[in-house]
């Protein structure tokens, strides 16, 4: 397993970017590269510092405050009063813990969410709160398999959303592609008929002719 498996392996798998990568990975990917510190994920607190470190060779560090801090986990809870259906933070949740539809209340999966925060600022009504989950913080409010399932949620979320934008690729070049093929036929009975019309023409006139010569 190579430097960057074995560096996520050890992340919390929140996918919260306050690390300053778009995802976990992104993350791992950088600090094995020696691109970024073992410092900079707040939800790992100071024990998951000591994992990067055991893991890098590199001496431990306290948590960069550029980053965050290391704080309770809360649990997204959304106001059903307030919520508009709007689906923005089913799109932000990157861990695939919000269920609802267009103009439909929308509801955590509590046992699923990350507390990553994501989904907070992505409501437009200001209807999402984080209630606090535990007084305890960093690994000591998470687990291992917490992070092992929501690193599966997200890497299907991934997926998932690639095969829809593949999809919808295909949807839309199969659409350009019926268009391109009639056009050749639709220009063809445009072309008669004006060709008709100019031959309707043609004999009108021919015809007022012959019955000013009569």
């Amino acid at each position: 397993m190579s430097l960057a498996a074995l560096i996520d392996a050890a992340l919390p798998q929140t996918q919260c970017t306050r690390c300053g990568y778009p995802d976990c990975r992104g993350y791992a990917d950088a600090v094995a590269a020696g691109e970024a510190e073992i410092n900079q994920c707040p939800p790992g607190g100071a024990e998951g510092v000591e994992r990067l470190a055991a893991l890098t060779g590199r001496a431990v560090l306290p948590l960069n405050p550029v980053n965050g801090i290391e704080a309770t986990r809360g649990v997204a809870v959304i106001d059903e009063a307030w919520c508009i259906g709007c689906t923005l933070c089913i799109k932000a949740c990157p861990a695939d813990c919000i269920v609802g539809a267009p103009k439909a209340m929308h509801v955590v999966v509590a046992a699923q969410c990350t507390g990553c925060e994501l989904c907070v600022p992505a409501c437009p009504v200001d209807c999402i709160t984080l209630p606090e989950l535990t007084t305890a913080t960093g690994w000591a409010a998470w687990s291992q398999p917490q992070a092992d399932e929501a690193r599966e949620r997200y890497v299907f979320k991934q997926f998932r959303r690639h095969r829809e934008a593949q999809e919808n690729d295909a949807r839309l070049a199969a659409k350009a592609q019926a268009k391109l093929a009639d056009l050749p036929a639709a220009s063809a009975i445009t072309d008669a008929a004006q060709l008709d019309r100019k031959r309707a023409a043609i004999e009108a006139a021919l015809a007022r002719a012959r019955a000013k010569r009569t």
